[in-house]
C-alpha cells in the first residue's frame, strides 16, 4: 500500500487522511477484495431485468476492471438466471463466480452445476425480520444454516455466511448463531449486512470487530445506501479490518441502491493507498454498459461516472481545468479516463470566453470586445437557464466582433 497524498497527474487529496491519530483508528487488512453483486442484487432495482447476453456483457467488463469477485446471480431465480451464471462460469474470466443461495441443499448443488468458484448463503438475523416475517429464533437460524454450510464446503465451494439484516439484528441472536455455527460448521468468511443501510460508520466498525472477535473469520461487508452512506460504512469496515466489500455498479440495488463499485474502486486506490492495478479507465465504460441495460441514466453530478464531475463554469481558475486540474479537482480526469472541460453560462469570466475563443480558433479580438461577448452569454446562459453551446457562442463572437469592426468604419 502506498500513503502518498498527491500522485502527480494522478490524484492531490486531503494529506490529513494520514495524520498520525488519524492513522492510529485504522486497523487496515494488507488487502481488500471486491464482491461485485450488479448481476443479482443490481438486478433487484425494480423494473430492471437482465438478458442472458446483458449479464455476460457486464460480467466481461466487470473482469476487465479488475474485480476479483462476480456475484452472477441466483439460479434458483429462473432458467434464464441459471444459463446465465453457467455461462459466465464458462467464460474463463480473472473473476472468480459466484452464486446467491438461500440455506437449502438445493440451492448449493444449483451453484455446482453452474461451475461456480463460491456460494453467498443468504439466512435471516435481523430481529424485525425473525419476529414479523420469518417467525423464527436464532435456533431456527442456525438450524437452517450449519446443515448447508457444511454441505457447500464440503463440496468444494467457497462458502460466504450471509446472515442479512445484520445490522438490526439482536446481540445475543447474533453471538449465539456464529458462536454455534463455529462449532458445527464454520464457513469461510461471514457476511456484515446492512440491508437497511441504517448503520453509522462506528457500528460497522464496531460489528466487523465483534464478528471477527466471534469467528475469527474474514468478515465482508454488504451495505445500502438508504442514509446516503453505503461506501463509507463499506470503508469504514475495511478500517476496522473486513477483507472484502459488496458492490454494485452504478449503485444499482434495492430501494437507494448498493455501494458504488466505482466508487469504492477509486476510494480504496486513493484514498486508502491499495495498490491493486483495477483498470480506472474502464469504469465509464462499465457504467455506460449497465446504465443502458438497466434503462437508468447516470447523474450527471454522480460522484466518479458523472459527465459534469470535470466540468467547470465558474470563469475563476477556468485555465487551469485543462492545463493544471489537480488545482481545481482531487483526482485528475485521466485518472478514469475523462477529460476536464471548461462550459459557457451565467456563471462565466472573461476568462472563460478567452479560453473558448482559443478552443474554438477564433482570434482573440481586444478586450471591449471579449466584455461584450461574456455580458452576451450571461444574457443568453440567464434566458436559456442553461449552458451555451459551442455554437452559440461562435454566432455571438462573430455578431459581436463584425458590429465593433462596424462601428469603426
Amino acid at each position: 500500500m502506498s500513503e502518498a497524498y498527491y500522485r502527480e497527474n494522478e490524484w492531490w487529496v486531503c494529506p490529513y487522511n494520514d495524520a498520525p491519530d488519524v492513522k492510529a483508528e485504522r486497523k487496515l487488512p494488507p488487502k481488500v477484495e471486491i464482491h461485485d453483486a450488479t448481476l443479482r442484487d443490481g438486478e433487484q432495482t425494480p423494473g430492471v431485468v437482465m438478458s442472458v447476453r446483458d449479464k455476460i456483457e457486464i460480467a466481461e467488463k466487470l473482469s476487465e476492471v479488475g474485480v476479483e469477485r462476480i456475484e452472477a446471480g441466483m439460479p434458483a431465480v429462473s432458467d434464464d438466471d441459471f444459463q446465465a451464471i453457467k455461462q459466465i462460469a464458462k467464460l474463463g474470466l480473472k473473476s472468480k463466480i459466484y452464486s446467491f443461495a438461500r440455506a437449502t441443499r438445493g440451492d448449493i448443488d444449483k451453484a455446482l452445476e453452474c461451475g461456480c468458484h463460491g456460494v453467498i448463503i443468504e439466512v435471516p438475523i435481523g430481529y424485525p425480520k425473525l419476529k414479523y416475517q420469518f417467525k423464527w429464533t436464532w435456533e431456527d437460524v442456525l438450524k437452517k444454516s450449519a446443515d448447508v454450510v457444511r454441505y457447500a464446503k464440503e463440496r468444494g465451494l467457497h462458502a460466504v455466511y450471509f446472515p442479512y439484516d445484520t445490522t438490526r439484528a439482536r446481540e445475543e441472536d447474533l453471538t449465539n448463531v456464529l458462536t454455534r455455527l463455529m462449532q458445527e460448521a464454520p464457513p469461510d468468511s461471514v457476511g456484515l449486512v446492512d440491508t437497511m443501510g441504517c448503520a453509522l460508520p462506528g457500528a460497522i466498525k464496531h460489528m466487523v470487530r465483534w464478528m471477527n472477535k466471534l469467528t475469527n473469520l474474514p468478515i465482508e461487508v454488504h451495505t445500502h445506501n438508504d442514509f446516503g452512506m453505503a461506501v463509507a460504512t463499506e470503508l469504514a469496515g475495511v478500517e476496522a479490518g473486513a477483507t472484502c466489500v459488496h458492490s454494485c455498479a452504478n449503485g444499482l440495488g434495492e430501494r437507494t441502491g448498493n455501494a458504488a463499485l466505482e466508487e469504492l474502486i477509486v476510494a480504496l486506490h486513493v484514498l486508502y493507498g491499495y495498490d491493486k492495478q483495477y483498470n480506472l479507465a474502464k469504469l465509464p465504460e462499465l457504467g455506460e454498459i449497465v446504465s443502458r441495460v438497466s434503462g437508468l441514466p447516470i447523474a450527471a453530478n454522480k460522484p466518479i461516472l458523472g459527465s459534469r464531475n470535470f466540468t467547470r463554469e465558474s470563469g475563476i481558475g477556468v485555465d487551469l481545468v485543462v492545463r493544471e486540474p489537480l488545482a481545481m479537482f482531487g483526482t485528475h480526469p485521466a485518472l478514469t479516463g475523462r477529460a476536464g472541460e471548461v462550459v459557457l453560462g451565467k456563471k462565466s469570466g472573461k476568462a472563460s470566453i478567452t479560453y473558448t475563443l482559443e478552443k474554438l480558433g477564433i482570434p482573440e479580438p481586444e478586450d471591449a470586445a471579449i466584455g461584450e461577448m461574456l455580458k452576451q452569454v450571461k444574457d443568453l446562459g440567464i434566458k436559456k437557464r442553461g449552458l451555451v453551446s459551442d455554437d452559440e457562442f461562435r454566432r455571438i463572437a462573430t455578431n459581436v466582433v463584425g458590429s465593433k469592426a462596424a462601428a469603426a468604419e
